[in-house]
C-alpha cells in the first residue's frame, strides 16, 4: 500500500445514488416541458448553474415539505457504497469528500436515512420560507464558472496538497471541470464522453462494486503516479493568483 496521502472526491447524484435526485425531484413535483427547455439552455451554456437553479424553483409550485421527504425516501443509493466507505476507513491516509452542485436538504435527508450524517460535504443550500416556498442558495460559487454553482475544482484545490494523489469519481456535466484538475478518474455517462472526446484517462465504472475492485489495485501499488495534464492545470491556477 503506497503511503502517500490520497484524496478522493465524489459526486452524489448519479454517482453515489442511483439516480439524479434533483431531476427527479423537479420532474415528481415539477412542469417537465418548463423543466427541460432551462436545461437545454444550461446545457448549452446560456445560463450558469445557479441561474438552472433558481429558473427553476421559481417554476416549482408549492411543495408540502413532509411530500418532499416521502419522495425523497424512494431515492436509491448505489449498493457498493458501503463498501466504498469501508474501504476508504481501512486507510488513515485516505480522505473522501462528496461534492455535490445538488442540494444541502436533500442530501442530508438520504444520509440521515443511512446513517452516513458524519460524511464531509460540499452543496449548495436549500432554503424553506413562508408557505414552502424553496430558495437555494450558493455559498461556494465561483463567479467566472458557469457549470457548477458549487465549484469542485476549487473545492479540490482547498482540500489537497500538490503532492497528494487526487482521485475523483463521477458521471455529469458539472464534473466535467473538476476531473481536469485531479490524478485518477472514475467516469460514467456524460463524464465519460467528456473524458473520451478531451482524451482524458479514465477508468469506467457502472458501480461503486468496479470503482471499489480498481481502487484495491491501485492502492496495492508502492507509488501512485501524478498525471502531468492535472499539474499543469494546477499550476496555472495558483500563478493566477
Amino acid at each position: 500500500m503506497t503511503d502517500q496521502t490520497i484524496k478522493i472526491f465524489v459526486d452524489f447524484d448519479g454517482t453515489i445514488m442511483k439516480n439524479d435526485v434533483g431531476d427527479h425531484l423537479f420532474m415528481e413535483f415539477g412542469n417537465l416541458d418548463v423543466i427541460n427547455e432551462i436545461a437545454d439552455r444550461w446545457i448549452a451554456g446560456e445560463i450558469s448553474s445557479a441561474t438552472f437553479w433558481l429558473e427553476l424553483f421559481d417554476t416549482l409550485p408549492e411543495v408540502d415539505k413532509s411530500d418532499m421527504d416521502t419522495f425523497l425516501d424512494t431515492m436509491e443509493m448505489d449498493e457498493g457504497f458501503r463498501d466504498f466507505l469501508q474501504l476508504c476507513d481501512k486507510h488513515s491516509n485516505i480522505e473522501m469528500i462528496i461534492l455535490s452542485d445538488g442540494l444541502d436538504y436533500y442530501i442530508d435527508h438520504i444520509f440521515s436515512n443511512h446513517n452516513l450524517n458524519h460524511l464531509k460535504v460540499f452543496t449548495n443550500k436549500l432554503h424553506f420560507m413562508e408557505n414552502n416556498k424553496m430558495v437555494p442558495s450558493f455559498p461556494y460559487m465561483d463567479e467566472e464558472c458557469k457549470i457548477c454553482a458549487n465549484c469542485k475544482r476549487n473545492h479540490i484545490l482547498d482540500n489537497s496538497r500538490d503532492d497528494d494523489i487526487t482521485i475523483f469519481i463521477g458521471d455529469g456535466l458539472s464534473d466535467t471541470c473538476p476531473v481536469q484538475y485531479v490524478d485518477y478518474i472514475f467516469a460514467k455517462r456524460d463524464l465519460l464522453k467528456f473524458c473520451e472526446k478531451n482524451r482524458i484517462s479514465y477508468y469506467p465504472f457502472n458501480n461503486f462494486y468496479d470503482v471499489n475492485a480498481r481502487l484495491e489495485k491501485l492502492f496495492g501499488k508502492r507509488r501512485l503516479k501524478k498525471r502531468h495534464q492535472a499539474e499543469l492545470k494546477r499550476k496555472a491556477v495558483y500563478s493566477l493568483g
